[in-house]
């Protein structure tokens, strides 16, 4: 049953992208929204006028527990955190929460796709996008509309956790259409339907500022299988014993993904010499050869493997996901080669948040590498990182809050064991300058972080186009 939200009184924490997006389709389909925000008057007067006309009531501010007082439902925002007072206090009270992702999942018409792991969904999920666009939008996929007696072209939507919420496109969804979702572990936590496909790349420590553990952790991100019928389909790394260990979840198909050839009873796509392929039963395709794909790393070849056996389970033809797969260059902020310089390549791999994503960044080069290291730390440990660095870094530049806390861990390796040289920066951009001072011909120098941006910046989008335009800017 789909909810009646004619006069549904609905309180909404944060005053971003998902939340104006709620807060507008809510309106429309007649809610009471209250949008709350900790930031105050000049900071959302943008926003706020974007949502002229809508009868929103805004508290802005803060998220004062009287909120609660005229509200039937609670809906975070991306990001907002469960261990807040006034969420704590809806919970005591019995107010139910939900979240944009979820109230999509209720409304949508079509069959959708939802991506998620610790690292590399949002290359995956727009990878699986281009796909399914060449194979709905550029005529390769008809339906009949039998009212009209006309072939009619489905749409392709991608968004979630990135881009556009995919809420303030639902309306003009139809059945034929298909809507391709990133879901993050946040959004997740609130979830109580699953995507018809469901796929989970990897899970690696990650956000245990926010959910406490990695028991919870995994649990947010198993909660994307868990609604699932027997009529839908599960995609799984076979290469992740995160994302592995869930198979027993699997409620339908299961589809897998890995750099091995896979073993006998396994369907899905995988690597062997060289060759990516695709298996289903006794039915084996070659796909293209790893050199075709244009993306850097291991990590990147995984997520292709993940985005052919995606689409496989959603049935798109072989052309549009290879020619989708030949054309890709990648995602901004995502190991994005921002220019050479003096003989040495500068790249942008500020989406890297986690220690786990910068290892993989890592392992992507053969070259001497200067490392960027920093920003806000999320209570993840370092040590693995400090001991792949060791092995294939040779100098690390050190930015940002988690500096001090790196620094401490380096030193544990042992000044007589460790192979690269640190030094400190105050912020990232005088880290770009003493990169460009230490760098020699035939270096990389790598802005992988391995925290969050916040300490300095709005985002990692805003880090990583500050870090190249301060790098274009170097002469």
């Amino acid at each position: 049953m789909k909810t009646n939200w004619k006069d549904k009184r609905v309180l909404i924490l944060g005053a971003a992208r998902q939340g104006l997006a709620l807060a507008r389709w809510l309106s429309i389909h007649g809610a009471r929204v209250t949008l709350s925000d900790m930031r105050g008057e000049e900071e959302l007067r943008a926003a706020k006028e974007s949502l002229a006309g809508f009868g929103i009531t805004w508290a802005l501010g803060g998220h004062p527990l009287e909120l609660l007082d005229a509200a039937d439902l609670l809906c975070l925002s991306g990001g907002v955190p469960l261990t807040l007072p006034i969420v704590a206090e809806a919970v005591a009270r019995g107010i139910p929460l939900s979240n944009d992702s979820q109230i999509f999942m209720e409304v949508v018409p079509c069959k959708t796709i939802g991506i998620t792991g610790s690292a590399g969904k949002t290359t995956t999920t727009t990878l699986v996008g281009d796909m399914a666009k060449r194979a709905y939008q550029d005529g390769q996929r008809k339906t009949k509309d039998e009212s009209a007696g006309a072939n009619i072209h489905p749409s392709a939507f991608v968004g979630g956790n990135i881009g556009d919420p995919l809420l303030n496109y639902v309306d003009d969804m139809k059945p034929e259409d298909i809507a391709i979702l990133e879901l993050s572990s946040f959004q997740l936590e609130q979830m109580t339907l699953s995507p018809n496909i469901a796929a989970i790349l990897n899970i690696t420590p990650n956000h245990l500022d926010r959910h406490g553990t990695m028991e919870a952790y995994t649990a947010a991100k198993a909660r994307i299988l868990e609604f699932q019928s027997k009529q839908d389909t599960a995609v799984l790394s076979h290469d992740d014993p995160g994302a592995w260990n869930l198979r027993s979840r699997v409620r339908g198909r299961l589809l897998t993904f890995s750099m091995n050839e896979l073993v006998e009873g396994l369907d899905g796509a995988y690597l062997h010499d060289g060759l990516l392929n695709l298996r289903e039963g006794n039915a084996y395709l070659p796909l293209l050869l790893r050199e075709k794909i244009q993306l850097r790393g291991d990590h990147n070849v995984q997520n292709v493997l993940a985005a052919f056996a995606i689409g496989h389970a959603a049935g798109f033809p072989l052309d549009a996901m290879l020619e989708a797969v030949e054309e890709f260059r990648g995602v901004p902020h995502r190991l994005e080669l921002v220019r050479e310089w003096n003989g040495v390549r500068w790249y942008n791999d500020s989406i890297a948040t986690a220690p786990e994503r910068s290892m993989a960044a890592i392992r992507s080069f053969e070259e001497p590498i200067v490392l960027l290291l920093g920003g806000r730390d999320k209570d993840l440990p370092w040590e693995d990182l400090l001991r792949l660095a060791n092995e294939r870094v040779d100098h690390i530049v050190l930015f940002g809050e988690a500096a001090e806390k790196i620094e401490k861990t380096a030193a544990g390796l042992g000044s007589g064991q460790r192979r690269f040289s640190l030094t400190r920066a105050g912020g990232l951009r005088e880290a770009v300058h003493k990169a460009a001072e230490i760098a020699e011909p035939g270096d990389v120098v790598l802005l992988s972080p391995g925290g969050t941006s916040f300490d300095e910046f709005k985002d990692f989008a805003e880090r990583g186009e500050r870090f190249t335009a301060w790098v274009q800017e170097l002469s």
